[in-house]
């Protein structure tokens, strides 16, 4: 296990505020987030729970990408990747980029390791990683600057037997 964290956090002496290139940040353990989502799910069902945390999602990874972007003079697919590693840094899951096309509003996303998925366990017989889905839709959504919308959807998880998660992000369909 390694000592050293692999992204440098500061924390301020007066107030405790841990923050990672100026972006204030908490430590809490996984199963403390996941058990919330879990009483979310059980309040309101999975499907709506998802709607729920997509759009706060999407407006959180594009928050961040804009300020990692300026932070480290990042454009474009790097703003992407590096949205990616971050959250592989952080514990969420080892997030793999297989493929990725800004024109066309693409992004394929191999997710290993996931902490819904482990929190969960692998028996539950449904996807339970949906909270990617909006941080993915937001982060390609500020890297492929066009005003259409985008939809990520879970393809597999290991929750539901899968040997890794998977993520497809494309444009949204539009209704007739």
């Amino acid at each position: 296990m390694t000592q050293q964290l692999p992204v440098p956090v500061w924390v301020d002496p007066d107030t405790g505020e841990w923050s990672v290139d100026g972006i204030p940040m908490i430590l809490v353990p996984r199963h403390f987030f996941v058990n919330n989502l879990k009483a979310v799910e059980r309040l309101v069902g999975n499907e709506t729970s998802g709607s729920l945390f997509r759009e706060p999602g999407d407006r959180s990874a594009r928050e961040w990408c804009a300020k990692e972007a300026v932070t480290h003079d990042l454009s474009g697919a790097e703003v992407f990747r590096h949205y990616m590693m971050r959250l592989s840094q952080r514990g969420w899951g080892q997030f793999t980029v297989q493929e990725l096309n800004l024109a066309a509003g693409h992004a394929r996303v191999r997710v290993d390791n996931s902490v819904f998925a482990a929190e969960h366990g692998s028996g539950t017989g449904r996807k339970v990683c949906y909270m990617f889905e909006g941080w993915m839709e937001g982060a390609l959504g500020y890297v492929e600057e066009s005003d259409r919308q985008l939809r990520c959807q879970e393809i597999q998880c290991v929750a539901a037997g899968a040997e890794y998660c998977l993520f497809e992000v494309a444009p949204a369909e539009t209704e007739s």
